[in-house]
């Protein structure tokens, strides 16, 4: 156990120190850069020997700057081939951390919206975040549709095995994903025990379960016509079996293992339905797995932080941060 006084030591130290010499954030070269927002440079690799069962075909890793507004950065990155942790430090950190798998239908990784918006957000109210950029299930590696829980889980054990050095507490973690990236969320919260790639080294001996787990209006089921269309799939191929389908559905995967579950969806939400939520809100209640799930009438599907302002949507995050209190978290 760490106690307040050493993980303020620990922090001061790692503040101090040269972040490691690891592959940079994904960007768009010599883009504009928006006022007051400044651009994260600390990452960790995940694969010190590099990610297992490289595609055949290779891969370039691709950065689209999406906005056409000066004021805001909209990033997608395509073909990750060094999946990465991007780190956002709070100026005191509380102990906990939130692991962030952005969204993007499994075609590609937001950056700003999904990703960096809540990291500063988050880090701004003591938590320390991890982005992840997690590979593609469509891009052919050899895992196939367990890739990118193979990065979430790879991701976790890290964390964890560096708690220290970030001064967190190792059992105060929580995972947060949205869209697409909610469905990994609640694929690592349900099958964060399974082996998905060979241990690389001592992290792996870790557990890569959160400890609480947020999926925001997340792709969840693979089962027509409930399941998001594009997500499935990249995800399992359009001609997936029943069997397959549940298999990759988290809602088929609960167990009273799975982490305490704090759930956003909207009613209106035109690209991923709220039966998605609604399924896997079921499944925790039957497991008996402690869920807290917050339904709002307009909000549509995306919405993040930038999106809600404004709609009655913008107080998820806030009732996050009350939720997780009560499950030790912050």
């Amino acid at each position: 156990m760490i106690d307040r006084r050493n993980l303020l030591l620990a922090a001061a130290a790692s503040l101090g120190s040269a972040a490691f010499a690891q592959t940079a954030p994904p960007d768009v070269p010599a883009k504009r850069r928006v006022a007051g927002l400044p651009e994260p440079a600390e990452t960790i690799d995940l694969w010190p020997n590099g990610a297992p069962g490289m595609p055949a075909k290779p891969l370039v890793e691709t950065v689209d700057e999406r906005s056409r507004e000066d004021s805001l950065t909209d990033r997608a990155v395509y073909g990750i081939t060094r999946p990465r942790l991007v780190v956002f430090r709070p100026r005191l950190p509380n102990g906990s951390a939130v692991l962030v798998t952005p969204g993007g239908g499994y075609k590609w990784v937001v950056i700003d919206k999904e990703g960096y918006e809540i990291g500063r957000w988050l880090a701004a109210r003591g938590f320390t975040v991890f982005v992840l950029f997690y590979r593609l299930p469509g891009d052919g590696w050899q895992a196939g549709p367990d890739v990118a829980l193979s990065d979430a889980q790879r991701a976790m054990r890290i964390i964890r095995a560096r708690a220290q050095d970030y001064a967190l507490l190792p059992e105060r973690i929580a995972a947060m994903g949205f869209s697409a990236g909610g469905h990994l969320c609640a694929d690592l919260s349900t099958r964060w025990a399974a082996k998905t790639y060979a241990p690389v080294d001592a992290a792996d001996t870790l557990s890569a379960r959160p400890d609480v787990s947020a999926p925001i209006y997340p792709v969840q089921s693979m089962r027509l016509p409930t399941a998001h269309p594009g997500s499935r799939e990249l995800l399992i191929g359009k001609g997936a079996s029943a069997a397959l389908e549940d298999a990759h559905s988290p809602d088929h995967n609960v167990t009273a293992q799975t982490p305490p579950t704090f759930l956003v969806h909207a009613e209106d939400d035109p690209t991923v339905p709220v039966e998605n939520s609604l399924l896997y809100r079921a499944a925790l209640k039957k497991a008996g797995v402690p869920v807290e799930t917050h339904l709002f009438t307009h909000g549509g599907h995306g919405f993040g932080l930038r999106r809600a302002m404004g709609k009655p949507a913008e107080a998820w995050p806030d009732l996050f941060l009350a939720w997780a209190r009560t499950q030790g978290i912050g």
